[in-house]
C-alpha cells in the first residue's frame, strides 16, 4: 500500500469516527431524549474563534457567521477529487433547498495556503457557488482552526517533487451560536445530506 493511499484510509476512518459521533448526535436533536424534537447540548469541544482572510482579502472571524446556521468544509484547490465532488454537491444541496439556501453561511476553508492564496481560492470556490465563502491565511492561521475543528491534515510528498494533501472529508455543521451540532460524511446519500441542512434550518428557526 503505498503512503499515500495509507494517509487516505486513515483521514476517511478519522471522518468516519467523527459521523458515528456527529449521528449520535443528530438522534439526539431529534428525539431530545423526551421526544420533543428540540436540540440538546452540541459537542464543545469541535470549532471555536479564529481569524482568517476571505476571497477579497478581508478578514473574517468566527463572528461573521454568528446568527445563522454555517455548513463548513475543509480542503485544497489542487485536490482531485474529493473537494470539487464535494463543492459540487454542496452547490446541489443549495438549489434543492430554493429560498432556504439563505439561511445558512457556507465556508470553504484551504489547508494549503501556501498555495491557496486569496485570489485562487476565490476562482476555485466561486466557479461552484458564489455564496460559498473561500477562507485562506497564514500557515499560523490555518493550523489554528484545523486544531480548533479538529481537522485531520497533512502533506504528502508526491515522486515528482511536488506534493498533495491529505485531509479530513466532512463537512461540519454550526449553529447559529458557532457551536458544532454534526456533520455530513463524504459520499453521503442526498437526502439524509438535505434532512441534516433542512433540520439546521428548522432547529434555528425555532430558537431564534
Amino acid at each position: 500500500m503505498s503512503g499515500l493511499k495509507l494517509f487516505r484510509y486513515v483521514a476517511w476512518a478519522a471522518v468516519a469516527a467523527l459521523a458515528v459521533v456527529s449521528g449520535y448526535l443528530v438522534y439526539l436533536q431529534a428525539s431530545d431524549g423526551k421526544g420533543t424534537g428540540g436540540l440538546v447540548e452540541p459537542l464543545a469541544s469541535i470549532g471555536g474563534p479564529f481569524e482568517l482572510i476571505d476571497g477579497n482579502g478581508e478578514t473574517v472571524t468566527e463572528k461573521t457567521f454568528t446568527g445563522k446556521p454555517t455548513v463548513i468544509f475543509f480542503g485544497f484547490t489542487f485536490c482531485p477529487d474529493v473537494c470539487p465532488t464535494t463543492l459540487s454537491e454542496l452547490q446541489g444541496w443549495m438549489e434543492e433547498l430554493g429560498d432556504d439556501a439563505g439561511k445558512l453561511n457556507y465556508a470553504f476553508v484551504t489547508v494549503d495556503p501556501e498555495r491557496d492564496t486569496p485570489e485562487v481560492m476565490r476562482d476555485y470556490v466561486w466557479a461552484f457557488d458564489k455564496r460559498i465563502v473561500p477562507l485562506t491565511g497564514s500557515r499560523e492561521q490555518v493550523d489554528k482552526i484545523l486544531k480548533e475543528y479538529r481537522v485531520y491534515s497533512k502533506k504528502v510528498p508526491l515522486d515528482d517533487g511536488d506534493y498533495t494533501m491529505d485531509h479530513s472529508a466532512g463537512i461540519y455543521l454550526m449553529d447559529a451560536d458557532n457551536k458544532f451540532v454534526g456533520t455530513i460524511a463524504y459520499g453521503e446519500a442526498e437526502e439524509n445530506s438535505l434532512k441534516k441542512l433542512r433540520r439546521l434550518i428548522d432547529n434555528a428557526s425555532s430558537t431564534s
